[in-house]
């Protein structure tokens, strides 16, 4: 039924403005501002013309499993980038990280390490096995 339909994500953030700053000059993605009445929503353009849609939700709560994921050729510099940045990766327990944050692929598995958006939703980057 929809395998012909163009489709795009979409996820909520607590606070526009620090979502525009944090995609737009700390990820460097493109993104566009829209607006529907008092609404303000941000569209996010990905590599390749992937969108996403931002939008604002009062009583946001941060989702609890990676929303975005960066593939890159080097997550090692990728994490270095993000870090002088100003973004702090995040570290799982129950993932055996490094002291960089990131979690070596091995075996089949992806390199990975993670960090949150300012409304504190998960993004990844990451080299597959």
């Amino acid at each position: 039924m929809f395998g012909e339909t163009s489709a795009f994500s979409g996820f909520s953030v607590d606070d526009i403005d620090a979502a525009r700053t944090f995609y737009g000059e700390t990820l460097g993605l493109k993104v566009e501002e829209q607006g529907v009445g008092d609404m303000r929503m941000l569209l996010l353009t990905l590599a390749g013309g992937a969108r996403i849609f931002v939008y604002p939700k009062e009583n946001h709560t941060p989702a609890s499993f990676t929303i975005l994921n960066f593939e890159v050729d080097d997550v090692d510099r990728a994490v270095d980038d993000l870090t002088a940045r100003g973004v702090t990766m995040e570290r799982y327990p129950e993932f055996d990280a490094d002291e960089k944050g990131i979690m070596r692929g091995g075996e089949g598995r992806p390199t990975i390490a993670w960090f949150t958006d300012p409304a504190g939703n998960v993004l990844s980057v990451l080299k597959e096995a």
